[in-house]
């Protein structure tokens, strides 16, 4: 299977072992990843609160770079993964709004290319195709997936899982050999848009979900989100210690992958010392 790949400004930087595992674990299943080329910002998080036009036309424009490479395209961050369905979602079915964004971007839109989340690619590679790449099952991980606000919303434009209760990430992380703790807070907002301009109030709605997730069983967070990660592991009080692990760092380690350390040591909550007091790293 080859896809297009998008990138997108994080997972460059602060989130750059979500990249490196990303790569790693589709590779081993067998999935080829394109990095789309010249690819731009998606205007995550901010261009949509500020300019309605440029809020469509940059996602439009990595949309019509991914069609005239001819493969679906996979998004691995939740907010670049929005901009991009959302957008794709208006071109499908506002003529006029499309109208306007192809005259911007100097194309045509065809619909042929589907913008895909990570967690819609492993559906797609298959549960079973997952168990069968497992050679190191996470026995004793008690895991609380997140999914935050931004991969499941807005149900009219995110089809499948459902947003109140998605289970693709849970699944993943069951295939793995993982324990899911059942929680009510997999999609409540971490604040990510606010981290900088309102620290208080995201520190509030960030110790709130580690604190459910602790209540929950938990011993560490699952995600596919680097705003998520980036605040749950910025914003917490001290009192909190739970690691917070991209699902593509935890696929690698089960599947007895190399690099997983170096991975590890890009956090800011040190994942290492609770996975090898389960025996799942050396």
């Amino acid at each position: 299977m080859k896809y297009s790949y998008y990138p997108g400004c994080s997972l460059g930087a602060t989130a750059r072992e979500y990249d490196l595992s990303t790569h790693a674990v589709c590779s081993h299943l067998g999935v080829e990843l394109a990095e789309l080329e010249d690819w731009s910002c998606c205007g995550a998080s901010s261009a949509h609160s500020t300019n309605h036009v440029l809020a469509g036309a940059l996602p439009a424009r990595n949309i019509a770079l991914a069609q005239e490479a001819g493969h679906d395209l996979v998004v691995p961050c939740a907010a670049c993964y929005n901009r991009l369905k959302r957008t794709d979602s208006l071109l499908a079915e506002d003529p006029r709004q499309r109208r306007e964004l192809e005259e911007l971007c100097q194309f045509t839109y065809t619909g042929t290319v589907a913008v895909r989340s990570l967690l819609e690619l492993m559906d797609a590679v298959g549960l079973s195709r997952i168990q069968e790449a497992v050679v190191r099952p996470l026995s004793g991980l008690k895991l609380a997936p997140y999914y935050g606000c931004l991969l499941v919303r807005p149900a009219s434009v995110r089809r499948g899982d459902n947003p109140d209760h998605p289970r693709a990430l849970d699944q993943i992380m069951e295939a793995a050999g993982a324990t899911v703790c059942h929680w009510s807070y997999k999609t409540d907002c971490c604040g990510g848009a606010l981290s900088i301009a309102r620290a208080g109030i995201v520190k509030e709605l960030v110790d709130k979900i580690l604190d459910m997730a602790v209540d929950a069983g938990a011993s560490a967070l699952v995600t596919a989100c680097p705003l998520c990660v980036a605040n749950l592991e910025m914003r917490r009080s001290r009192r909190h210690t739970l690691p917070v692990l991209y699902f593509t760092e935890l696929l690698a380690v089960a599947m007895g992958l190399e690099g997983t350390r170096a991975w590890f040591r890009k956090h800011l909550v040190d994942p290492y010392p609770l996975l090898r007091s389960l025996g799942l790293v050396g």
